[in-house]
């Protein structure tokens, strides 16, 4: 085939393939209200940053266990040795899109030979051969399409997805840590009050048994706080058992699963309610990791899928090369050096049904990508609403409840001085007690109630990690990948 002929082909084959081309993709819906319908921060109550959400609580025990974590747990550090695998991929796919390929080969012979028959005289063909050569060939894509850009960016994508998984792993650790600490210091308060409790029984048993002997109360009197007594003494040995278990768990979340449970000192630290720092709907786009590494992996397919159609067009490639040979034979010697320079053209011709089978699947996989995307936008929008709601009522709840255990424990108080003056009997003191107990237990739970919440609403918003990026309208982003 001529030189003309075979350009024509070419370019006949070029018109045939571009119409080939994948349609419009889906686009994520992303329409987010202006603000969240929850509850904004108490009046007076400086909002708390959401990087090192942690601090917030003004506790240097939560703060060292967190820290911790993220240094030595296995979580956190297998987090890490995956961004660096990732790294490392994503350097050799773009070395491999930019750099030329080939490589140079060599190799080299000895022999003998035996020539028997007819000769010339004064030349012979018998005795030592010796043969060596080397070629160095070259594959340069002259990239008229720009499927290395194309490529380079697939693979930033694919780590920029890897390092906010990353990132929302540790994010997760810190949470998970934070809420297991607070588990923990309910369990400590619960075991405080069961302990005080089995103190109070312990009184009272004293006091009905004196009474009972003196003949100002019955028998029956004191065998029923004997029977109080014993259930706040089995409460008491089943709320170490679970410390006990919590504190193990706490260690092991933090990498220190061999050190003993007394190595986790718990000093006693200030109840606080942190509010977290204000945010609207749209910095979810941005601060949320979970949701760039979902717009990262869309923008990875719809890479991908470019490079799918681009496949369809031809590829020209240079192909410039160097080679050399001796050849040393009985009698004389021959070397040769050679330079070529060519260029090679590739038309996928008997190609075109795979390639474009591939582009179908590829554009579904992008659809999928796009609506996994509206699904983490949407996800994070509710959970962020959610958290904030409902740590605003656990708030409400403890400022309730904080007044009510004061006058219940008041009410107790004076129960228990008339009871032992024989003003009232001691039915009237314990209902005062189990009513205090009842809503001092209830305070605890919801303290702590109170404090996973904020946790949880902080890793909602997108804490737990710092951004690097400065936010920009991802919605727009993926619109533009999705359709280009």
């Amino acid at each position: 085939m001529s030189y003309r002929a075979t350009i024509l082909a070419v370019l006949a084959t070029s018109a045939l393939t571009a119409g080939c081309a994948s349609s419009a993709r889906i686009t994520p819906n992303l329409a987010l209200p202006a603000a969240f319908q929850a509850p904004a921060a108490p009046a007076g109550m400086a909002p708390a940053p959401l990087d090192a959400w942690w601090a917030s609580f003004s506790d240097p025990a939560l703060t060292a266990l967190v820290e911790t974590a993220l240094k030595a747990s296995p979580d956190a550090r297998t987090a890490t040795l995956r961004l660096q695998e990732a790294i490392a991929t994503r350097r050799g796919l773009v070395d491999t899109a930019i750099l030329p390929s080939g490589q140079v080969n060599g190799s080299t012979a000895k022999g003998n030979s035996e020539v028997s028959g007819f000769t010339f005289p004064g030349f012979s063909q018998s005795g030592d051969t010796r043969n060596a050569s080397a070629n160095f060939n070259i594959s340069w894509e002259l990239d008229y399409l720009n499927r290395r850009g194309d490529a380079i960016r697939t693979a930033n994508s694919d780590l920029a997805a890897v390092r906010f998984n990353s990132e929302a792993a540790k994010a997760s650790l810190a949470a998970n840590v934070a809420q297991l600490y607070f588990q923990l210091r309910a369990l400590d308060v619960q075991l405080d009050n069961a302990r005080e409790t089995g103190r109070v029984q312990g009184a009272l048993a004293d006091l009905a048994t004196r009474k009972a002997k003196v003949g100002i109360g019955t028998g029956a009197d004191a065998d029923r706080v004997a029977g109080d007594l014993a259930q706040a003494k089995a409460q008491i040995t089943a709320l170490e058992a679970q410390q006990q278990a919590a504190r193990r768990s706490l260690l092991i979340l933090i990498g220190r699963g061999t050190d003993p449970v007394e190595s986790l000192p718990l000093p006693p630290a200030v109840v606080v309610i942190p509010a977290p720092l204000a945010t609207t709907p749209g910095d979810l786009l941005t601060r949320r990791p979970d949701v760039r590494e979902a717009f990262a992996r869309l923008a990875s397919a719809a890479g991908r899928l470019k490079l799918d159609e681009k496949a369809l067009f031809p590829t020209f490639n240079l192909n410039p090369g160097l080679g050399y040979s001796k050849s040393e034979l009985p009698g004389f010697t021959t070397t040769t050096k050679s330079w070529t320079l060519g260029v090679g053209v590739s038309v996928p011709v008997m190609n075109l049904p795979r390639i474009k089978t591939e582009i179908d699947a590829q554009g579904a996989r992008v659809d999928q990508a796009a609506l996994a995307y509206e699904k983490a936008v949407q996800t994070a929008y509710g959970e962020a609403e959610n958290a904030l709601t409902q740590l605003d009522a656990d708030r409400r709840r403890v400022a309730l409840l904080t007044d009510g255990e004061v006058r219940a424990r008041r009410a107790y108080d004076a129960a228990r001085l008339r009871y032992a003056d024989g003003v009232d009997d001691l039915t009237q003191a314990l209902s005062a007690e189990q009513s205090w107990r009842a809503t001092r237990s209830a305070l605890t739970s919801a303290q702590a109630d109170a404090q996973q919440r904020a946790v949880q609403a902080f890793k909602a918003l997108g804490g737990g990690w710092t951004s690097t990026q400065t936010p920009q309208t991802s919605a727009q982003a993926a619109r533009t990948e999705t359709h280009s």
